[in-house]
């Protein structure tokens, strides 16, 4: 992605190149590990975000023996993101909320790797989970590709249990000029300044719906990029009929009111029931067109207007990433948002016996809910359910959740989002298919699901398997969103999987 040629990120680097402020970040990454030795583990756990992060150091501490795959080198997930070793960030915590409750754990988990009670492979994609064949008791395999290309290995661990922790990808709706340099996801633009400490641009729109978009833009404007707007497609009046969850948070509340006072700082606008219908631009995006919608997001004749930008971050909200549990068979639920999630019971366990899972897979939440869940999970997993902490941590979870079902349900889109569609917008980026031709295989060649329009269009056979333009292109079909169902998860090497025991395949 294009970013902009200054430093506008300066304030959150040191003097001079310098250590991090944390021991671990003196020196790059190793090379990740690969699991070979591990032997048969009680709970594997699938992703190192704050759901997981949090699950295998509470495990640990009940006494299990854990591994922690993950496909990044360190952890944290998408949410606690590190600046590289060689950026010499001198405050890695400015650009996080929450910065204490993940370093609290990550620290417990070096020393959990010391101690030998977890085994943390970083560099692991995992692709699919399997009962392991022949085990006496029941088993999973977990199998992985480790590195990177061209260099990465197939790597496998066994465990008793697992916790798939795999966390949620960014939500596009597409519009005309989508694909323009300069156009990122808000979390992407969020993702370039914890990690790079570098910004889409220097005067950046900001777009979609949900309170993410409010945290990116006071991250922005304080890193020193002009925002001048917030552009949400839903109304904040939604929360009206939501006041309990509302008044049974108020650290959310006052955390909101932060992100107020800091838009009020940076003097950002804020255009609720309004969306970014085009963008505009050549070499890269130069300006967008924002209208003002209706109750069911479609754009009202007379309102467009023209703002001046060279980058728009834009995103509606995120989708539960669940192609290693579906691929297991686990049922899900539509959340209050539209998007797909896992049916979970009240100890974070999925219907598939000796899967458990934690953090946005049973329903966008965020970290704080995420690491509760996390835990609670791990208490599940080790039978060290009573107890009054446990309690505690229920109850906790009750009440975020409430939040983050009203949240859900006060920002999903509209079904009218479409009508901003015109025929020869690219809705699927990968193949380059149009909004006109997967109108015309809905409409006139009989298409009723999004498995049909892709094989009579090629939309969502790209590289990211629909993970872009998956909602809408079941928006326009005319049908919900549906669990995606796929045996792998992540692209894999022929080689690894001539490798499994003819007995998984």
């Amino acid at each position: 992605m294009p970013t902009s040629p200054s430093d506008p990120a300066q304030p959150f680097r040191s003097a001079e190149p310098s250590r991090s402020t944390r021991p671990s970040d003196a020196a790059e990454p190793a090379a990740p590990a690969v699991a070979g030795p591990v032997g048969v583990v009680d709970l594997a756990v699938v992703g190192a975000g704050p759901a997981g992060l949090a699950a295998a150091v509470t495990a640990a501490g009940l006494g299990l023996r854990v591994a922690l795959l993950d496909a990044g080198d360190r952890p944290g997930g998408q949410f606690y993101r590190h600046p590289a070793p060689g950026l010499g960030a001198a405050r890695p915590e400015a650009l996080h909320h929450g910065w204490a409750a993940f370093a609290t754990r990550e620290a417990a988990l070096r020393a959990h790797e010391s101690a030998g009670r977890i085994t943390h492979l970083a560099g692991h994609h995992v692709w699919t989970v399997v009962p392991s064949a022949g085990a006496p008791t029941a088993e999973w395999t977990l199998h992985a590709v480790a590195g990177h290309a061209p260099e990465e290995r197939a790597a496998a661990v066994t465990a008793r249990a697992v916790l798939i922790a795999t966390g949620a990808y960014e939500r596009q709706l597409p519009f005309p000029g989508w694909t323009l340099p300069g156009v990122v996801g808000a979390g992407g633009a969020q993702a370039m300044l914890k990690g790079g400490l570098v910004l889409p641009g220097k005067r950046v729109v900001v777009a979609g719906s949900g309170p993410l978009l409010l945290a990116v833009a006071g991250s922005l404007a304080a890193a020193g990029a002009a925002v001048p707007a917030v552009v949400e497609a839903g109304a904040y009046t939604a929360y009206a009929g939501r006041v309990p969850a509302l008044l049974r948070n108020p650290g959310k509340l006052v955390e909101a009111a932060g992100y107020g006072g800091a838009l009020a700082r940076h003097h950002v606008r804020l255009l609720t029931r309004h969306a970014v219908t085009e963008a505009h631009g050549t070499g890269r995006v130069e300006a967008v067109t924002v209208a003002r919608l209706d109750r069911d997001w479609r754009p009202l004749s007379g309102t467009a207007r023209r703002i001046p930008c060279d980058a728009l971050a834009v995103g509606h909200g995120l989708v539960p990433q669940l192609e290693l549990a579906t691929g297991l068979g686990c049922a899900t639920r539509q959340a209050p948002d539209g998007t797909v999630a896992l049916v979970l019971d009240a100890e974070q366990r999925t219907s598939v016996p000796g899967i458990w899972s934690a953090g946005e897979t049973g329903g966008i939440g965020g970290a704080q809910l995420a690491m509760i869940e996390g835990e609670l999970a791990a208490h599940s997993v080790a039978g060290a359910l009573p107890g009054g902490r446990l309690a505690r941590l229920t109850r906790r979870r009750a009440r975020l959740r409430a939040f983050a079902d009203a949240m859900a349900a006060a920002h999903r889109p509209g079904e009218g989002w479409t009508g901003w569609l015109r025929d020869d917008a690219v809705v699927c980026r990968c193949e380059e298919v149009p909004a006109g031709r997967i109108r015309e295989a809905a409409d006139d060649l009989g298409a009723r699901d999004a498995r049909t329009v892709k094989l009579l269009t090629r939309a969502g056979m790209g590289w990211c398997q629909g993970r872009m333009c998956g909602p809408a292109v079941a928006a326009l079909a005319g049908q919900e969103p549906a669990a995606d169902r796929r045996p792998l998860s992540c692209p894999v090497p022929l080689r690894h999987l001539a490798e499994r025991p003819s007995a998984e395949r």
